[in-house]
């Protein structure tokens, strides 16, 4: 395998990476309460009240507000469903670069930024909103867990650059 086509692999495939989790996690914005209360029935059923009363008890209080929510006003769930498409339409953004990196490096770019953007969004939007710091912490972990491949992939796009592939040799059909 040449070095063009190594380069183009790896930026695949952590674009595959970066699309499969925004998917993921578009997909299951849409049945949060179905979800939540899962995910209170397998915390109680691990038993993890006896290590992190305070984690079970903050997933309680939100799974309690979203079926309170849902009773009075089930139009509120609209918003999580923009919420989920949101992800699923930034997802497709990644598709231009997957066939065309070089001509599509500001997609990379923009995801890095919306990746920084994560950080304070999630500290004052957290704090203002009362969410627990562990809470602010884990949704800061997406951004800087979703940096990772972006960053990779970044760096192979620039590299693919200086190498000097043009359109066609990455997709064919441009070569028409």
């Amino acid at each position: 395998m040449n070095e063009r086509t190594a380069l183009i692999r790896r930026i695949r495939v952590c674009l595959a990476i970066v699309i499969a989790g925004l998917a993921v996690s578009g997909l299951t914005a849409f049945p949060l309460r179905e979800e939540l209360a899962l995910g209170r029935q397998i915390l109680r059923g691990l038993g993890v009240a006896a290590f992190a009363p305070e984690a079970v008890g903050w997933v309680d209080r939100v799974g309690e507000g979203l079926d309170a929510t849902a009773a009075a006003f089930p139009f509120i769930a609209y918003g999580t469903d923009w919420l989920a498409f949101a992800h699923l339409l930034i997802a497709v953004a990644f598709i231009g670069p997957w066939r065309d990196p070089v001509r599509n490096v500001f997609v990379l770019q923009w995801g890095l930024v919306a990746c920084a953007g994560i950080i304070p969004l999630a500290f004052i939007a957290g704090a203002i909103r009362g969410l627990p710091l562990g809470w602010q912490l884990i949704d800061i972990s997406f951004g800087v867990v979703a940096a990772v491949p972006l960053v990779i992939a970044l760096r192979a796009t620039r590299r693919l650059e200086a190498l000097g592939t043009v359109a066609r040799e990455v997709r064919p059909d441009l070569a028409r």
